[in-house]
């Protein structure tokens, strides 16, 4: 059996745009992408460890600080070099993305392809929405990893 093509979003669902990852997901859900398993990610990053290893193309999507523009997404390949901690930070609790990213390097447990696309966020508070220009984000995403995924 193939080893899945997989896209999984990351977030809190309660916390304003750290939400955005979730959003894709199910928007990319929606869509039925033949061949293309979605999921979302909830909780500690760790548990990815077993989707890196366990994937053909991997793509993950997350909320990124906020740099200069909210909504401004960022297209990461952490396969070449580490994730840039000035987009992706280490995590408060636990284990971040790029640290797991990094122990499944040093495991050898990446898959062939993975991707990672970070949106700029600007709120954070709990219960929030979505920040207009996150939001305007969404549909952005999904067409460029629902282009990757086809083409790829």
């Amino acid at each position: 059996m193939t080893a899945p093509r997989r896209v999984i979003g990351l977030g809190n669902p309660d916390r304003g745009d750290d939400a955005v990852g979730l959003h894709v997901a199910r928007r990319l859900a929606a869509r039925g992408l033949e061949g293309v398993e979605v999921r979302e990610a909830t909780g500690d990053a760790l548990a990815l460890l077993e989707d890196l290893a366990s994937a053909a193309h991997l793509v993950l999507v997350d909320a990124a600080a906020p740099l200069a523009a909210p909504g401004r997404i960022h297209r990461l390949d952490p396969l070449s070099r580490p994730l840039p901690r000035e987009i992706v930070p280490a995590s408060t609790h636990a284990f971040g993305l790029a640290e797991v990213i990094e122990l499944a390097r040093a495991l050898g447990q990446l898959p062939a392809r993975l991707s990672v696309y970070a949106i700029e966020a600007a709120e954070f508070g709990a219960g929030a929405p979505l920040s207009a220009p996150v939001a305007a984000a969404v549909e952005r995403v999904v067409e460029r990893i629902a282009a990757e995924l086809v083409g790829g």
